[in-house]
């Protein structure tokens, strides 16, 4: 009685092992054609401090409606679109939410009947799990162009935790949870691309290059379509998912979140730096308020600030712009050259003084 048992129970397991590994072995060529003619090839303004002038975007309606990841491509009156069958065509943004780190483009032709992925529908079903099988596809390093199809790598989900990520020294614009990826997915061309389970079902969209912030390693990851984030609308809080961007956006409905810190200085530092007389000041500080956090990391007057956090700072300006992005709290490494040496130091910023006793 129990041997027929365990036999029934080991035969069980056998054809479950058995399933799991034909699954698993399965050709993932028609997911691959099939995801391929949802998505398209951007390119635009780009070329300059390394950033690519090349992209990837998920249609997201018959009409020509691209979704795609709110970076610096779209900073053009050049936005073009290259689909799955050569078609090329001029875009526009019609909307963006830098809170989702998301946008939305329009191809700016009367186009129809294209294959899109359904954003309500991929919203609407739950969560992946760490261990599910997927696919990344996208135009990275600018492999594919007019009908040439996008890259593709397979994989699983490695974990669904909260995205800590720096692009230098500035934070990744959406900090949600995210799907990490246990394929190198997020190389430069990538952002924007799709990311698919076994059956073709949108799962997320493809992130940035961008480093974690506790470790210092590039990370690869997917926003998913079941995000969610708070903006601020009218300086009161509103919450926003992908779906609800996307509708709106089509709609040309859609107002962007106000930013959060319009007035934000960054956090306090302390720091005088010499005057800015000419086009490419270098930032020697001047003078070091007493009790500030710069007195207490010991820099000192005549230092020359050669780099934060690791980016070459050359500039009185660019050195401004960068400590505008550090707010109270945060941390950063300043080596800065001291006679004829380079010295390493930690400055932890603290909140803004109410009264005026810095000149800075």
């Amino acid at each position: 009685m129990y041997r027929a048992s365990w036999r029934s129970v080991g035969a069980v397991c056998l054809a479950l092992v058995v399933g799991v590994l034909a699954w698993a072995q399965q050709p993932f060529t028609p997911v691959a054609v099939s995801a391929n003619k949802r998505l398209v090839k951007l390119f635009g303004a780009g070329g300059f401090k390394g950033l690519p002038s090349y992209g990837t975007g998920i249609l997201v309606s018959e009409k020509g409606h691209i979704l795609t990841v709110n970076n610096h491509l779209l900073s053009t009156t050049d936005l073009r679109v290259h689909l799955y069958d050569g078609r090329f065509y001029q875009a526009r943004v019609l909307a963006r939410e830098p809170e989702l780190d998301l946008a939305l483009v329009k191809i700016d032709s009367d186009v129809d009947f294209l294959p899109y992925f359904d954003i309500a529908k991929a919203a609407a079903q739950p969560l992946a799990e760490p261990g599910d099988w997927i696919l990344a596809l996208s135009n990275q390093f600018n492999i594919a162009v007019r009908d040439e199809p996008m890259s593709v790598q397979r994989g699983v989900i490695a974990a669904y935790a909260e995205l800590r990520g720096r692009r230098g020294i500035f934070d990744a614009p959406f900090n949600g949870e995210v799907y990490f990826l246990d394929a190198i997915a997020c190389n430069p061309g990538a952002a924007g691309g799709a990311l698919v389970n076994r059956k073709g079902e949108l799962l997320g969209i493809l992130g940035r290059e961008l480093k974690n912030t506790l470790t210092d390693s590039w990370i690869n990851y997917a926003i998913p379509v079941q995000a969610v984030v708070e903006i601020v609308r009218d300086d009161k809080p509103f919450k926003v998912d992908v779906a609800t961007f996307v509708k709106e956006a089509i709609a040309g409905t859609y107002k962007q979140g106000e930013k959060r810190a319009k007035a934000d200085r960054g956090g306090y530092h302390g720091i005088v730096l010499v005057p800015n007389a000419v086009g490419v000041t270098p930032p020697y500080i001047e003078e070091v308020i007493p009790d500030s956090p710069a007195a207490k990391a010991g820099l000192r007057p005549d230092d020359l600030i050669v780099y934060v956090d690791g980016e070459l700072t050359n500039s009185i300006k660019l050195f401004r712009e960068i400590m505008k992005q550090i707010g109270p709290g945060m941390e950063v490494t300043l080596d800065v050259q001291r006679a004829n040496r380079l010295v390493s130091v930690k400055l932890k910023l603290t909140e803004q003084p109410k009264a005026k006793t810095a000149k800075e």
